[in-house]
């Protein structure tokens, strides 16, 4: 596990304030990824897995739609740019007056930047997390600890975000681990290359999204006279909806369990694919940690005035994965049986 990371208490107890949401709370477990050096034995974004050295690497052989894609990568390609633009970052840091790129890695941005010819083979899906039981409380199978979550590093036809799979494991099981497991020969873009991260787990209280409340609840919320003297300028807020949006409902960032998170759409039903039941998050997979109304969610730890993050993070995206330019993929599963097909939400 990485350092510890802190929630700040909520600007308000809005259970307080509106009794009615207090049987509707749920724990979630943020995640708080940094970057890291993880091993098999860790749970994870981008890490190795602990993958059994008997059982086939999965692929992806769907049609993959280069049209989409301008000019597609290597996995190292990224890696070596990722660093490029991190050595520049913090020697700026250190002499504003200094060269943007030196002509070493003017050099290196031309030659990555024609791009690598494009594959049409099957694609090798990537490690995206690793969950270990014992590190973070997740929905799963009985004879389970261990959870895998991979996926394709290129849009679908019929989805414009990676598709995942997931692989549910006993780590006990697992005696002989893969050493080299396949990579892609080339990938869509950095944003499906997650960068290597541990996580510092915290579990914290969420609430539902105001579209998953019923009327009644929702006009509550929206009478301000409820809120006695409380003012959501104070907390860099517009209205007292957006403060119960963006600081007292759904957690911002990585994340298991909780409640769904809704953006440009109303909530949907989201029932299992085999057995009918209301799937439950499962794992949030986040374009950033927080965002302009979510800012009071910021860890207590993380610096005030912190030097350029590594590898050109932003608003705590250590992963450096991006969702559809900013989104969040959220995974549900089936609570009566997680290993039935999950849905995959983007928001």
């Amino acid at each position: 596990m990485n350092a510890t990371f802190t929630t700040p208490p909520r600007p308000v107890d809005v259970t307080a304030l509106f009794p009615r949401l207090a049987p509707l709370a749920r724990t979630a477990t943020r995640l708080h990824p940094r970057p890291g050096a993880p091993t098999v034995h860790d749970s994870s974004v981008g890490g190795p897995l602990l993958w059994p050295a008997d059982e086939p690497w999965p692929y992806c052989d769907e049609p993959h739609d280069r049209h989409a894609t301008r000019v597609v990568h290597s996995p190292d390609d990224i890696r070596l740019l990722r660093r490029v633009r991190a050595a520049a970052a913090e020697r700026l840091r250190l002499d504003p007056e200094a060269p943007q790129r030196t002509p070493e890695e003017q050099a290196t941005w031309e030659r990555i930047g024609v791009g690598r010819p494009w594959f049409d083979g099957p694609i090798p899906l990537l490690p995206v997390a690793q969950l270990y039981a014992c590190d973070v409380p997740f929905p799963r199978p009985a004879d389970a600890d261990l959870l895998q979550v991979l996926w394709c590093p290129f849009d679908h036809a019929e989805r414009l975000h990676p598709r995942t799979a997931l692989f549910w494991r006993s780590s006990a099981t697992v005696t002989d681990v893969l050493d080299a497991p396949p990579e892609p020969p080339v990938v869509q873009d950095g944003s499906y290359l997650p960068e290597p991260c541990l996580f510092s787990p915290e579990q914290v209280t969420d609430f539902p999204h105001p579209g998953e409340l019923d009327e009644e609840l929702r006009a509550q919320l929206e009478d301000a006279g409820r809120w006695g003297t409380i003012d959501p300028a104070r907390y860099g807020m517009d209205d007292l909806g957006e403060l119960y949006l963006g600081s007292l409902s759904t957690a911002p960032g990585w994340k298991t369990g909780g409640w769904s998170s809704w953006g440009d759409i109303d909530p949907v039903d989201r029932p299992c694919p085999e057995c009918g039941t209301e799937a439950v998050p499962l794992l949030t997979i986040a374009s950033s940690e927080w965002d302009g109304i979510g800012a009071s969610w910021i860890a207590e730890e993380e610096p005030a005035n912190p030097a350029p993050p590594p590898l050109g993070a932003r608003d705590g995206n250590f992963t450096l994965i991006d969702i559809v330019g900013g989104y969040h993929l959220q995974l549900h599963a089936c609570p009566a049986d997680p290993s039935h097909p999950h849905i995959e939400l983007v928001q």
